[in-house]
């Protein structure tokens, strides 16, 4: 047996090492993903307007009917604070700038820019350049959860019971599937970056008004309130608010509440199929 031989019999058995790589290769575009969430929070934060209205805008609105309010008492809810009703309605109000407002006018501009058409040309798998949108968008809104929360706490007193904490978390849960899908979803209608920036407003800061957010449903006409309940933020509100009412018992799940927002997330999730990665002009 000559060297030549004898060393091509020493290496034959070294070749199912090649599989170590085939996993890495595997878990590559995962790893891809969790990257593009630190860049686009990153990104976030450094856009000022983008961190304003999506994060600092709802605290600071916490903060001045807080202060104005503070003392008051809600008479049509069994004589609860009004910062009980008003910090979870504000927190609702925050998820919905975090996810849907923020989610839907940064996808526009980009899509308008020619960003997202680019990024289905490059090694990134578009699947994981969404995820970091997503995914940056849910970490703001779990420090804006965070952030509210010691604010009501530590400024205004008013904090959620150890007892319907399951029921504040999956109000919490159902409100950033349902607005993140429809945050996405709605920019099939948004036509051009310009006008995202209205059409989120008008579609968020009306219903708000009716929504058991900033006011009392119950001193309002019935048709308003049976008008809001269609729709997915008042359903948000109702549930994080029927966690913090500390006339509830049990858990604090609000079981029809959830299921509009499961509804409207089911239509979010199907109408996915319209969004556009491209600009109509392109």
């Amino acid at each position: 047996m000559t060297d030549a031989t004898a060393t091509r019999l020493t290496q034959a058995p070294a070749a199912p090492a090649a599989a170590p790589d085939e996993a890495g290769a595997s878990r590559r575009p995962f790893r891809l993903a969790f990257r593009q969430i630190g860049y686009e929070h990153r990104s976030f934060w450094r856009n000022r307007s983008r961190a304003f209205f999506s994060f600092a805008l709802p605290v600071i609105l916490l903060v001045i009917f807080g202060s104005l309010s503070k003392g008051e008492r809600i008479v049509e809810r069994g004589n609860i604070p009004f910062t009980t009703f008003f910090v979870p309605g504000i927190l609702a109000y925050g998820i919905i700038t975090a996810t849907f407002s923020n989610l839907a006018a940064s996808l526009a501009l980009l899509r308008d820019q020619g960003v997202l058409k680019r990024v289905r040309g490059t090694p990134l798998p578009p699947w994981a350049y969404m995820a970091g949108r997503v995914g940056s968008s849910t970490l703001a809104m779990v420090e804006l959860v965070a952030v509210t929360l010691l604010v009501g706490w530590f400024a205004f007193g008013t904090h959620v019971r150890t007892s319907t904490l399951s029921g504040l978390g999956l109000g919490l849960v159902a409100g950033m599937v349902c607005f993140t899908a429809l945050g996405i979803a709605v920019t099939a209608v948004i036509p051009n970056a310009d006008a995202a920036q209205p059409i989120t407003a008008a579609m968020v800061l009306p219903l708000s008004f009716v929504s058991s957010i900033f006011f009392v449903p119950e001193k309002g006409p019935g048709w308003v309130s049976h008008v809001a309940a269609v729709f997915p933020i008042k359903a948000l509100a109702d549930a994080l608010q029927f966690a913090y009412d500390p006339r509830t018992a049990g858990l604090g799940v609000a079981g029809q509440d959830l299921v509009v927002l499961g509804l409207w997330a089911l239509a979010g999730i199907v109408l996915l199929r319209f969004f556009r990665w491209e600009s109509r002009r392109s």
